[in-house]
């Protein structure tokens, strides 16, 4: 009893005072809002960034059920994950010893950077200033950050078409207005760039076009910073899986000939996990102050045990060594995969982007793009998961049904087994609906 009169006292029920009778308190219980009422409140409180933000579609299979064949890009498979080195570089972080535990700078762990800085320099032949080096929490805060500081509403961004998505997103969240410039097989056609005139920023991924796989050539990179300078506009280069090629050299990235001018994107979620959120940015010197104030108010700093582990990853040539392994296992995921394709769906398809990456996009030659959705579902309904890829399109592109596949979360005999099943699933979708060629189909091809 005395615990519970004590508790009416501390939650402001019963007022007391010395020397006088105990009381209760006079304000009474707040009034209950009703909830009509509760929900216009709530909707005259968004901001306007909140009220774009819920208006995008945001094409999220999160919550759903695990289908058995999920060919869904981003994700890696659990047992490619190095937990005996993870682990030992994570309890190497945790029993480091510290004074205190404390927040960290924005700018992120020194010795992360220190090795980031010999990485992509190894890597990818970037050299740059520790100072540079901003570490965030997945490629996507890197996004979120440079829409952030460099675009305010109402201003244009240059987008590629198809587009990234979740790039597209950010930029839309602030109230930009997105200019699509047409990919095609090599990357972003720099001829249909806007005018040079009121231009924040553009969004490119010139090694490894997302999704359609194409590497923008030299004669369209030296376009493309000809027309950012004349357009005194930054360009984000998101090098989202460089450490994957298969048919052709290293790509180098924009960065080299930026001229000042690029923001390098980089992330180990396709090499190690997307759930680590994990990434860095490599900035131009005068954006570096302005990209790390904002980081200390988005989050002050990402989480400082995972940033040492991965330090320590890169410092003993574990993490190099994983991402060769990575690399042979995904290259014979990709050939049994296109092998696969190819056996059970013969001239149906063409398959394009399958020099690098983790990821395909197929086109159905004998499904026109009207069906996309419906093929989908039939194929979900069969547990495989295939995903549309006229979303990412700004404007039609093509009059067949197209699929992005990933392929680096599933085993060879998955993959085999999961293309078969697909096969199933559209010969099921044939036998209810004809499949004449679309007009303008090529016959079963890689590119």
């Amino acid at each position: 009893m005395t615990a519970a009169f004590d508790q009416l006292i501390s939650e402001g029920y019963v007022w007391v005072q010395q020397g006088r009778k105990a009381s209760v308190a006079s304000a009474g219980r707040p009034s209950q809002i009703a909830p009509a009422d509760r929900s216009a409140m709530a909707t005259r409180q968004l901001s306007a960034y909140a009220t774009r933000a819920m208006a995008l579609p945001s094409n999220s299979t999160a919550g759903r059920p695990p289908l058995k064949f999920d060919f869904r890009y981003g994700d890696v498979a659990s047992a490619d994950f190095p937990k005996a080195p993870w682990r030992k570089a994570m309890n190497t972080a945790f029993l480091m010893h510290r004074d205190r535990l404390g927040y960290d700078g924005p700018a992120g762990s020194r010795s992360l950077r220190e090795a980031l800085q010999g990485y992509v320099w190894r890597s990818r032949g970037i050299s740059c200033d520790l100072d540079q080096i901003i570490i965030v929490n997945g490629s996507q805060q890197a996004l979120d950050l440079c829409a952030r500081v460099l675009v305010n509403p109402g201003d244009r961004v240059v987008v590629e078409d198809p587009c990234y998505a979740m790039a597209k997103n950010v930029m839309l969240a602030v109230g930009a207005n997105t200019i699509a410039v047409p990919c095609g097989a090599h990357g972003m056609d720099t001829t249909k760039l806007p005018e040079a005139g009121d231009i924040a920023v553009a969004y490119v991924t010139p090694s490894h076009q997302f999704p359609l796989g194409g590497v923008l050539p030299a004669a369209h990179r030296q376009a493309l910073m000809g027309w950012a300078a004349s357009a005194n506009a930054y360009v984000i280069e998101d090098d989202y899986d460089s450490e994957y090629r298969y048919d052709v050299g290293p790509i180098p990235p924009l960065y080299l000939s930026g001229q000042g001018r690029v923001i390098y994107v980089g992330t180990v979620s396709k090499t190690l996990s997307p759930t680590l959120r994990l990434g860095y940015i490599v900035l131009p010197h005068p954006l570096v102050d302005a990209f790390i104030d904002c980081k200390r108010i988005a989050d002050r700093h990402t989480s400082t045990f995972e940033q040492e582990a991965l330090a320590a990853l890169i410092e003993t040539g574990a993490y190099e060594r994983h991402v060769r392994r990575m690399r042979r296992l995904n290259a014979e995921r990709r050939a049994v995969f296109l092998a696969s394709m190819t056996r059970a769906f013969a001239d149906d398809i063409e398959i394009v982007g399958t020099t690098a990456g983790l990821h395909v996009v197929v086109w159905f030659g004998t499904i026109c793009s009207r069906e996309e959705e419906r093929f989908a579902e039939t194929a979900r309904n069969h547990d495989i998961g295939i995903y549309p890829v006229t979303r990412l399109f700004s404007s039609p592109f093509d009059e067949r049904a197209g699929y992005i596949f990933g392929y680096a979360s599933m085993s060879v005999d998955q993959l085999a087994k999961g293309v078969e099943k697909l096969h199933r699933a559209y010969l099921d979708l044939g036998s209810k609906t004809a499949h004449p060629r679309v007009p303008g189909a090529t016959t079963g091809s890689f590119r």
